[in-house]
Order: C-alpha cells, then sequence, then structure tokens
C-alpha cells in the first residue's frame, strides 16, 4: 500500500474536515471557506476530495432510494434503456397508485418534443388514469396512433380507450383503430386489415417513434376476459397452454414466447416486433401481473418499464 506524505494526510484532514461541515454540520461551502480561512473553490475542492476518497458516505434516507436501487437492477438484469420504479403503497403491495402520475410524466417528456413525434398507445385502465393525469397541452404536430381495436364480438366498446381521451388533452391529430380487438376468424382479421384506413393506421403504428402499452394477465378476473374479449372457454385453453400475460392482446407465456392458439391467430392489434431503436414503455404492477410483465420483460418485445416497488421486488425473486 502506498504510504501517504504528510502534506498528503493534512489535505485529507482538511477534506475530512470540510465534508462533515458541509454533510452532517449543514454549512454553506462559502461558510465552510471563512471557518477554514481558505477561498470558496478551495473549499468545494475539499468537500468533492471528501467524498472522492470516501471520508464521507452519502445515504439517502428516503423510500425512493430503495426504488432507484430496484431501477438499476432491473435495467441491469433486462437490458432495458429505461425503468421507473415507484414507492408501493403501504399495506397494499399490488396498488398502481403512484403508476399513473409517473406515467403521465414520461408520456409529457415526449409530447413536448418541438421534433413532430408518432406516439402508439395501448389500452386499459392504468393507460387510462394516465392519460386522465396529462397536463392540457397543444401538441398539433404530433400524432397520436391506436396500436388495437377496443370493439368486443357483440360490438360493445370498452371504457377504456386511451387515444380519444388523449386527443382531447393534447390537441393532437389522433388515429384510433375502429376494429374488434378480436376478429371471428384468421380470415375476418385479415379482411379487416386490408382495409385501406385501417391497413394506414396499421402502418403508421408501426412506424411509431414512442410506444405505451399495459401488460395484462391471463387469470380469471383478466382484462381480456372481465371486458369480453375472450370466453371462459377460451381463457381456460390458453391457460392450459402455459400462457400467463398479454401485451395489446398477443398472448405471451412466462419466457416471452408468444403462444400458438387461436386467439394469437385473430389478434387485430399492431403485429409486435422487437425494435431496440424505438422506446416501448409498459406501464405496469401488482402481484397478479408479475409473470405477465416477467413474460414481456423476456419477449424484448418492450425496452422500458414503469412499475412500483413491491413489483420489481418479486420479478428480480423470479430470477433468482
Amino acid at each position: 500500500m502506498l504510504k501517504r506524505s504528510n502534506s498528503d494526510i493534512r489535505k485529507l484532514d482538511d477534506a475530512a474536515k470540510a465534508g462533515w461541515l458541509y454533510y452532517v454540520a449543514g454549512y454553506t461551502q462559502e461558510e465552510i471557506a471563512k471557518k477554514l480561512n481558505v477561498s470558496r473553490q478551495s473549499a468545494q475542492r475539499m468537500v468533492a476530495l471528501s467524498v472522492s476518497e470516501g471520508l464521507i458516505k452519502v445515504r439517502l434516507e428516503h423510500p425512493i432510494a430503495k426504488c432507484m436501487d430496484l431501477q438499476v437492477k432491473l435495467k441491469e438484469s433486462f437490458g432495458l434503456r429505461s425503468c421507473i420504479v415507484v414507492p408501493s403503497a403501504d399495506g397494499e403491495p399490488s396498488s398502481t397508485l403512484g403508476l399513473a402520475q409517473a406515467g403521465a410524466k414520461e408520456i409529457e417528456l415526449h409530447l413536448k418534443s418541438p421534433q413532430p413525434k408518432v406516439i402508439a398507445l395501448g389500452t386499459g385502465r392504468v393507460l387510462r388514469a394516465c392519460v386522465e393525469e396529462l397536463t392540457l397541452l397543444n401538441c398539433e404536430h404530433h400524432q397520436i396512433v391506436a396500436l388495437l381495436g377496443n370493439m368486443a364480438s357483440d360490438g360493445s366498446a370498452s371504457s377504456y380507450d386511451v387515444v380519444m381521451r388523449m386527443a382531447e388533452h393534447i390537441n393532437a391529430k389522433h388515429y384510433p383503430m375502429p376494429l374488434p380487438v378480436l376478429p371471428s376468424s384468421k380470415e375476418e382479421k385479415e379482411q379487416l386489415h386490408a382495409q385501406h384506413y385501417i391497413a394506414n393506421n396499421l402502418k403508421l403504428a408501426a412506424q411509431a417513434d414512442v410506444t405505451f402499452v399495459g401488460v395484462g394477465n391471463l387469470a380469471v378476473n383478466s382484462p381480456l376476459h372481465i371486458d369480453g374479449f375472450v370466453t371462459p372457454k377460451e381463457l381456460e385453453e390458453l391457460q392450459t397452454k402455459g400462457a400467463v400475460g398479454e401485451i395489446i392482446s398477443w398472448v405471451l407465456d412466462v419466457n416471452g414466447n408468444l403462444i400458438d392458439c387461436a386467439v394469437n391467430e385473430r389478434v387485430a392489434s399492431t403485429p409486435l416486433k422487437v425494435n431496440p431503436e424505438k422506446a416501448v414503455y409498459a406501464i405496469a404492477a401488482g402481484e397478479e401481473k408479475v409473470l405477465a410483465i416477467l413474460g414481456a420483460l423476456r419477449s424484448k418485445l418492450i425496452n422500458g418499464l414503469i412499475t412500483n416497488e413491491y413489483t420489481a421486488e418479486r420479478l428480480l425473486e423470479q430470477l433468482k
């Protein structure tokens, strides 16, 4: 180990004093300079040295500190380009409280871009909640496009459509997808996709600069089932085949593979493609969605995640 000179030792002593005054006693750098009889620039360097030499260790005592650590671990574990973890509600680990605000903040970052953007959106309760949190903006230079329709087989529509509601908030040109989530057959889906205005919307969605989707589970309480898009028999078939979740109605297993099934043959949503160059955020949390989110992450169809602390911990546990 290299022996320090007396001069180096004195510098460290002074740095320790400056660090203690700044981080513990709460002095400003100007006050430290006066107290130690040095210039303000010297005081600033001494405080910096106290940290770089490990004389002062700063610890953030706040729930967000744990969230920031989880963000780093999730990014590294799944190769994400972006990850946001919000604190979980006390006593409610599956609560989505905070997700809507975090999702809205991320969406607004893109909406405030001066460059025209195509922003693609899924549907669902969490995404609808994100849109409700948006501030009123004038975004005439952007285009908002739906990734899927929201009609059930009986012609009824889900109340969780996002594109129309978002357009009201931001005054942007928008392109809904007037389609059933699941047409009656693969042939009907192909006929619908061949229509000129549908084909144009699908092309626009595929070119999106940024995409925001939800992740659904495939339990009895799954949105696909509750909202009438799949029958109990179809849900049972999906579960038997190992399905754990869905992204814009495309059904996945826990390893991120699309399930070979009748539902995926009929899904009218924009085809999912892995594209590391474009940001694709999933906004989801909750115990019932852990395996679904894990499948989505492993699929590489998403490269950004907004979730909560509890869900982040459960996802990392699955890797052990």
